[in-house]
């Protein structure tokens, strides 16, 4: 999980610490951090923040992507608009997730969409389309 703001990254842990087969094995500040993370443990999934420092979540997603293929990127962010999700698709980011939709959905919702990401199944929500899948 990377984001840059702390109190992000302890909701989140706390929004999936009860689902069994979800594990948050590693936390990332900044996207330079979340690459290292990623080649050292390998995670199914990385959910990840755009505007981080030192080196943001659309170049972040580009080298994980490049370096780590098999790793799912989902992207969490307050930015909604089209262009930063061309940019992440672009980039390789397999879903993306505005930050108000996450906020306002349910644990198991969220968890479920972390498991399709597993899965291979690109997704994208926007705070319209909370209940469905879509392709990117």
């Amino acid at each position: 999980m990377a984001d840059d703001h702390t109190v992000v990254r302890q909701g989140l842990r706390a929004l999936l610490a009860a689902e069994e087969d979800i594990e948050i094995i590693g936390e990332a500040e900044n996207g330079r951090q979340a690459l290292q993370l990623v080649k050292k443990l390998l995670p199914d999934v990385v959910v990840m923040d755009i505007a981080m420092p030192v080196l943001n979540g659309v170049e972040a997603t580009r080298q994980i992507t490049r370096y780590v293929p098999s790793v799912k990127v989902l992207v969490l962010s307050t930015y909604s608009n089209d262009e930063y999700v061309e940019q992440l698709t672009e980039a390789g980011a397999a879903g993306y997730l505005v930050k108000q939709t996450a906020a306002t959905i349910c644990s198991r919702r969220f968890a479920k969409h972390l498991r399709a990401m597993r899965s291979s199944v690109q997704l994208s929500l926007n705070a319209c389309e909370t209940s469905a899948a879509k392709p990117m």
